[in-house]
């Protein structure tokens, strides 16, 4: 019989179940992540780390070759710009893991969809 493997319960189960060296760029994502939103709250959603503040804001994952950055982001021109090398399918970012990782780039992600989320709870609003 097949079992499939549990999803993991925590962000920390979630980062253990990666080879070291993506282990280490996992939680560097989380702290530079965690630096930017510092009201956030981390949890596992759709079996990825994420972060929440008024909505969801960032969720991360790690692939074979790359990790991926979701959702898409919006933003300004300078944003869209300096994202647009990683796009891939649907507009979600791929960073590969045979470059270094652009963790100042994360962190204006987040802020960026904070920031979206903040835009879309106040037209609520209205």
């Amino acid at each position: 019989m097949n079992e499939t493997p549990a999803k993991p319960a925590t962000v920390d189960a979630y980062i253990a179940g990666f080879p070291p060296d993506v282990q280490e760029i996992l939680r560097t994502i989380q702290a530079t992540v965690r630096q930017a939103l510092p009201e956030a709250d981390e949890k596992i959603s759709y079996g990825m780390p994420a972060f929440a503040q008024h909505g969801m804001v960032i969720y991360y994952a790690a692939f074979q070759k790359h990790i991926g950055i979701y959702p898409p982001v919006k933003g300004d021109a300078k944003l869209q710009t300096d994202i647009a090398r990683y796009r891939g399918p649907k507009g979600n970012l791929q960073l590969p893991l045979s470059e270094p990782i652009p963790y100042d780039l994360i962190a204006r992600i987040a802020i960026a969809r904070l920031h979206e989320n903040l835009e879309r709870k106040a037209m609520k609003k209205k």
